[in-house]
């Protein structure tokens, strides 16, 4: 046999599903303006930058992570404001307690597989993480003005029976922040059938209030509820680091599908570093939060833009005449923005542009202005 042949029968040992993916694609962005991606644009000042550059550089490497995780976690759930009898799961990204969560409900449930569910347009990592892990999809569309549909997730979940129903709060990439009743409804239908819900907070530091308050006001209808948030949107996207909070029961069974030493020093380390610096931390996210409403002004203005949401995080979807060319000519233009057009019919000729400093929204105004 070739070379080609073996290596042709070994690519059969790899599912066929995964073999007919797409990978997903990061930008290349050298040189550009990177506006794709809800990073926070703002660096640690100097001064800060060493230091935690000399503290990281006096750990030691040589020895797997230990005790501080605890150390973390304790901090994360006083950042959060916990409530009482719950724990905290860490995860390399939100993305690895995604895969987790799927991993450790992945069981047939009445002679089918297990389901997981969300609204849609939603995080893209949720529909891959239950195709990779076994599970069946349901996604249940959001109204035209991206709302969420309750009847019809009430219906869903009702008829499907889901293990982990999703709820972003708020929603990515439409940067919804769904009313608090809305949300305890089907929060309320979950419970009936017995599964999880997962509240995925990644945009917190962007949103006028979080779900943590509703699991301390009333813990008795949400004691089946997880709250997921990450240290990517609150300034440490290099770092990756996720957790999840919620009842101990719960959270501890999670925690046993997680790889032991799925945290580095280096994440660790660097996490409680940000948390100790917390105020900075709230301050750079305040200074995005007052950007937000200048630049969705700003959008509606321009001549080719059709329709701009509100938002609760630090993105802005928008609507053009055609945003394939738009965001081809804003790359042009030194500009990386994302098209979310093929995620989803209703999301048809949308794009999603991150809200960064004052400059660099006046620069990508700019080029989408030259664009459209």
């Amino acid at each position: 046999m070739t070379a080609q042949d073996i290596q042709t029968k070994a690519l059969q040992r790899i599912r066929a599903d995964v073999r007919a993916m797409q990978g997903y694609h990061v930008q290349p962005a050298q040189g550009l303006l990177k506006m794709d991606t809800m990073e926070n644009p703002y660096r640690l000042p100097p001064e800060l930058q060493q230091k935690l550059g000399e503290h990281l550089g006096g750990l030691e490497i040589n020895r797997y992570p230990g005790e501080r995780q605890e150390v973390l976690k304790q901090m994360l759930a006083d950042y959060a404001g916990a409530p009482a009898g719950t724990s905290v799961l860490l995860g390399n990204g939100s993305d690895e307690i995604i895969t987790l969560l799927a991993l450790a409900t992945a069981q047939p449930c009445n002679n089918a597989r297990a389901k997981m569910l969300a609204p849609m347009p939603g995080f893209v990592m949720y529909p891959l993480s239950a195709k990779l892990q076994g599970l069946d999809f349901v996604g249940v569309n959001l109204t035209s003005d991206f709302d969420l549909d309750v009847p019809a997730m009430q219906a869903a979940i009702a008829e499907h029976q889901p293990a982990i129903t999703y709820i972003a709060y708020p929603n990515n990439p439409t940067a919804t922040l769904w009313a608090e009743d809305k949300v305890q409804a089907v929060i309320d239908a979950v419970a009936k059938i017995g599964g999880l819900v997962v509240m995925d907070e990644a945009y917190q530091p962007f949103a006028s209030r979080s779900w943590i308050t509703r699991m301390k006001a009333d813990p008795a209808r949400n004691a089946h509820v997880l709250l997921m948030r990450t240290l990517s949107k609150f300034g440490l996207a290099g770092a990756r680091l996720g957790y999840l909070i919620g009842p101990s029961a719960i959270v501890n069974e999670i925690d046993k599908v997680r790889p032991p030493y799925n945290i580095s020093v280096l994440n660790c380390e660097t996490a409680i570093f940000a948390l100790q610096h917390e105020s900075l931390y709230a301050e750079q996210a305040a200074a995005i939060r007052a950007e937000r409403q200048p630049l969705i002004d700003a959008l509606t203005l321009l001549d080719g833009v059709q329709k701009v949401w509100p938002s609760e995080a630090n993105m802005v979807l928008l609507r053009v005449r055609d945003a394939g060319k738009a965001q081809i000519e804003m790359k042009q233009r030194g500009v990386l923005v994302k098209n979310v057009s093929a995620m989803h019919p209703l999301l048809h000729n949308c794009l999603r542009l991150t809200v960064g400093t004052r400059e660099e929204n006046a620069q990508m105004l700019a080029a989408l202005k030259e664009s459209l």
